[in-house]
Parts: C-alpha cells; structure tokens; sequence
C-alpha cells in the first residue's frame, strides 16, 4: 500500500470514529481539482498555493508549540494562523468583493476555530471535547462548500466538500500524530497535506480563472 492509500485509511478511519463522511479517495479527488487549474494563470495559481500552504504551516507550528508547552510560540502561531486567514479573504474579496471577503474570513475563522479546539483537547486528553471540535468542523466543511460552490460555478459543491473533508482529515491525523509522539507518522501525514493544499489551491486558482478570466491573468 502506498504513502497516500495508507494516509487515505487513516483519514477514513478518523472521520469514521467522530461521525464525518468519508471523503472520494485522494487519488480521485486529487485528478478532479488538478484538472480545473490552467497554466495561463500561473501566477494566481502561485499566489493561492503560497497562501494555503502558510494555513498549514502555520496550524502545525501551533501543534508543535502546544505539545511542547511553549505558550510564547503557540501564540505566535496561533496569530499567525489569523493573519493568513486574512490574507487569504483579502485575495477573496478582490475577485468578489467586501462582502465576500468578510464572509470567507468569517468560515475561515470557524475552521481555525475547530482545528485549535482538537489540537488543545488532544493536548489535554479531553475526548469530548475533541468530538465536539471535530462536529465543528464538519459543520464548518460543508459551509465552505456551500459558500464557494454558489459564488463560482466552476467549484462544485461535492468537490468542494471531499476536498475539504480530506483537508480535516489530515488536521486531525496529524494533530494525533504530534501528540502522541509519532514522528515518522507525522511526517508522512505532513508531506501529503502539503500536497494536498496545492490541489485546493489549484481548484480555486482554475475556478477564478474560468470565471474572471481578464482579471485572473
């Protein structure tokens, strides 16, 4: 079984236990979004991997600290987090406007509100809590979907879904992983989240450039 098969049963599993629907198998999902990002917007498509690769930069940063019990750089993790959400509704709202921004931010602070939920409840030890966060999240996936898929119709609301369901998925994967000391675990499951960002962010990238093609370019 290879690195992405074996990653692709842990994250089933995971969702599995706290309740979430399965996402389509990685290599599926991965082809789908892959598909939708052109080359002749290369640099949009790089501005949008830049942007959500710092999302998970930034959250395993906080992982990191928070297992070790380094308050200072979780912190500054954890601000960091909010000021790539930002950023992130900044490049929203630029395309869609304000309002859109506002409410990009708004899901994106939801999402970062459940991720820093199951990392601290992980911490801590705290099950309930932990299935209370990863609900959260759930909640919070099929939102963004919603939201997105209904601004751009080249972002269907299914896609939208599995994508970020795996992007749970590995949140809560690795997350586990840190606290529980697994490194080599925690590394395989980081290099396909790395991965896995790229093909958000080319789904969103070939989406805005489908639909605002002379502003994309």
């Amino acid at each position: 079984m290879n690195i992405r098969n074996v990653l692709f049963v842990m994250a089933s599993t995971t969702l599995a236990t706290v309740g979430i629907a399965q996402p389509a198998p990685p290599a599926h999902e991965m082809a789908m979004a892959t598909q939708s990002a052109p080359a002749a917007a290369p640099k949009l498509q790089a501005a949008m991997r830049a942007l959500w690769q710092g999302h998970v930069v930034h959250t395993r940063e906080y992982a990191l600290a928070v297992h070790a019990h380094n308050n200072a750089k979780a912190k500054a993790a954890a601000d960091a987090v909010v000021a790539n959400a930002k950023q992130i509704a900044d490049a929203v709202g630029s395309f869609y406007g304000k309002a859109a921004g506002d409410q990009t931010l708004q899901l994106l602070a939801g999402h970062w509100g459940g991720v820093k939920a199951l990392t601290d409840a992980s911490a801590a030890g705290d099950t309930a809590t932990e299935q209370k966060a990863m609900a959260d999240l759930n909640t919070n996936v099929t939102a963004i979907a919603k939201f997105f898929s209904s601004a751009n119709p080249n972002l269907p609301e299914s896609a939208l879904q599995n994508l970020f369901a795996t992007h749970v998925a590995h949140h809560a994967a690795q997350i586990q992983q840190i606290m529980s000391g697994d490194t080599k675990g925690e590394q395989i499951t980081w290099t396909e989240m790395q991965t896995h960002m790229n093909t958000i962010a080319d789904a969103f990238a070939g989406g805005i450039a489908k639909q605002f093609p002379d502003k994309a370019h």
